[in-house]
């Protein structure tokens, strides 16, 4: 016999659902979908992360105006910076757990974007100049992966994918040492 038992809407009103599924469940199913060889999985997990590190040398390359209230803080800020912040702000509205490690991964590739800063003024290439050679090698590579895949890039269905690439890596990461996202 069934019964005729309303759903209890005691918290807030509304009844509980049984099978919502988080927003960045969902786009780690999409994106998986595309990603299922083990060696364009192997290529991601080198190309995502290098790409994410030149874009990034990339943006910070972008002259940023002297701004008279910064004060001291002029040349601390840069058009990267705003880059973090709108990533982190993304990614921290799918998974706080996820943003907080983005994060951490993002203050290594700004240390890497500095010593690559460093060694320009020391003789070496431009930082733009290695962040495109970076880019394109990696770019090229990613490519490669989808033609061994046998299947098109995720983002070219949506440009959020570009942001999801590398959190993707990250959970997989996560759920090989059992750690909730």
């Amino acid at each position: 016999m069934a019964s005729n038992k309303l759903p209890d809407t005691s918290k807030g009103g509304v009844p509980p659902k049984a099978d919502s599924v988080r927003a960045v469940d969902i786009y780690f199913a999409k994106y998986a979908e595309s990603h299922q060889n083990k060696t364009n999985e192997a290529i991601h997990f080198i190309c995502i992360p290098l790409i994410v590190f030149s874009l990034l040398g990339l943006v910070w390359s972008i002259p940023f105006p002297y701004l008279k209230f910064l004060g001291t803080y002029n040349g601390v800020f840069n058009w990267a910076s705003f880059l973090i912040a709108f990533s982190i702000y993304y990614y921290l509205k799918l998974s706080p757990v996820l943003s907080y490690i983005m994060l951490l991964v993002l203050f290594g590739f700004s240390y890497g974007i500095i010593q690559l800063e460093q060694w320009h003024k020391a003789g070496g290439p431009a930082l733009w100049q290695v962040s495109l050679i970076i880019f394109l090698i990696s770019w090229v590579g990613q490519f490669i992966g989808h033609k061994i895949e046998g299947k098109k890039p995720s983002f070219l269905d949506d440009i959020k994918f570009l942001l999801i690439g590398p959190i993707y890596l990250l959970h997989l990461i996560l759920k090989k040492i059992s750690v909730r996202y």
